[in-house]
Protein backbone atom coordinates (compact mmCIF):
# COMPACT_ATOMS: atom_id res chain seq x y z
CA UNK A 1 0.00 0.00 0.00
CA UNK A 2 2.77 2.58 0.76
CA UNK A 3 4.24 2.02 -2.70
CA UNK A 4 0.95 2.96 -4.38
CA UNK A 5 0.71 6.11 -2.23
CA UNK A 6 4.29 7.05 -3.16
CA UNK A 7 3.56 6.62 -6.89
CA UNK A 8 0.36 8.67 -6.56
CA UNK A 9 2.23 11.43 -4.72
CA UNK A 10 4.98 11.41 -7.36
CA UNK A 11 2.44 11.71 -10.19
CA UNK A 12 0.70 14.59 -8.40
CA UNK A 13 4.03 16.39 -7.91
CA UNK A 14 4.89 15.98 -11.60
CA UNK A 15 1.49 17.36 -12.61
CA UNK A 16 1.85 20.29 -10.21
CA UNK A 17 5.35 21.08 -11.49
CA UNK A 18 4.11 20.90 -15.10
CA UNK A 19 1.28 23.30 -14.29
CA UNK A 20 3.75 25.75 -12.74
CA UNK A 21 5.81 25.71 -15.93
CA UNK A 22 2.83 26.37 -18.22
CA UNK A 23 1.65 29.55 -16.48
CA UNK A 24 4.85 31.62 -17.08
CA UNK A 25 4.98 30.48 -20.71
CA UNK A 26 1.50 31.86 -21.33
CA UNK A 27 2.52 35.17 -19.77
CA UNK A 28 5.61 35.37 -21.98
CA UNK A 29 3.60 34.49 -25.08
CA UNK A 30 1.07 37.21 -24.22
CA UNK A 31 3.88 39.76 -23.86
CA UNK A 32 5.35 38.76 -27.22
CA UNK A 33 1.94 38.93 -28.91
CA UNK A 34 1.13 42.35 -27.44
CA UNK A 35 4.58 43.63 -28.36
CA UNK A 36 4.19 42.50 -31.98
CA UNK A 37 0.75 44.06 -32.28
CA UNK A 38 2.03 47.28 -30.66
CA UNK A 39 4.98 47.40 -33.06
CA UNK A 40 2.65 46.94 -36.02
CA UNK A 41 0.38 49.74 -34.79
CA UNK A 42 3.37 52.04 -34.25
CA UNK A 43 4.62 51.24 -37.74
CA UNK A 44 1.19 52.19 -39.16
CA UNK A 45 1.16 55.41 -37.07
CA UNK A 46 4.63 56.26 -38.41
CA UNK A 47 3.52 55.49 -41.95
CA UNK A 48 0.62 57.93 -41.67
CA UNK A 49 2.43 60.39 -39.37
CA UNK A 50 5.43 60.76 -41.67
CA UNK A 51 3.07 62.38 -44.19
CA UNK A 52 2.18 64.95 -41.52
CA UNK A 53 5.72 65.43 -40.21
CA UNK A 54 5.94 63.29 -37.07
CA UNK A 55 6.97 59.78 -36.15
CA UNK A 56 7.26 57.85 -32.93
CA UNK A 57 10.23 55.63 -32.07
CA UNK A 58 9.53 51.92 -32.22
CA UNK A 59 11.19 50.32 -29.20
CA UNK A 60 10.32 47.34 -27.05
CA UNK A 61 8.80 49.59 -24.39
CA UNK A 62 6.73 51.73 -26.74
CA UNK A 63 5.48 48.62 -28.54
CA UNK A 64 4.43 47.03 -25.24
CA UNK A 65 2.69 50.23 -24.11
CA UNK A 66 0.70 50.37 -27.34
CA UNK A 67 0.12 46.61 -27.26
CA UNK A 68 -1.40 46.73 -23.79
CA UNK A 69 -3.22 50.06 -23.92
CA UNK A 70 -4.24 50.17 -27.59
CA UNK A 71 -5.20 53.53 -29.05
CA UNK A 72 -5.01 55.31 -25.69
CA UNK A 73 -1.41 54.08 -25.56
CA UNK A 74 -0.70 55.74 -28.91
CA UNK A 75 -2.23 58.96 -27.59
CA UNK A 76 -0.17 58.66 -24.42
CA UNK A 77 3.05 58.30 -26.42
CA UNK A 78 2.18 61.25 -28.66
CA UNK A 79 1.49 63.44 -25.63
CA UNK A 80 4.65 62.21 -23.91
CA UNK A 81 6.94 62.88 -26.85
CA UNK A 82 5.29 66.19 -27.72
CA UNK A 83 5.04 67.77 -24.27
CA UNK A 84 7.67 66.11 -22.11
CA UNK A 85 10.42 65.44 -24.60
CA UNK A 86 9.61 68.58 -26.57
CA UNK A 87 9.57 67.12 -30.02
CA UNK A 88 8.17 64.36 -32.08
CA UNK A 89 10.96 62.72 -34.02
Amino acid sequence: MPIIAAYAMGILLILLFGRLLVIPITIVLKLVYNGLIGGLVLWLVNLVGSQMGFTLPITVWTALIVGFLGLPGVGLLIVYYFFLVGKII
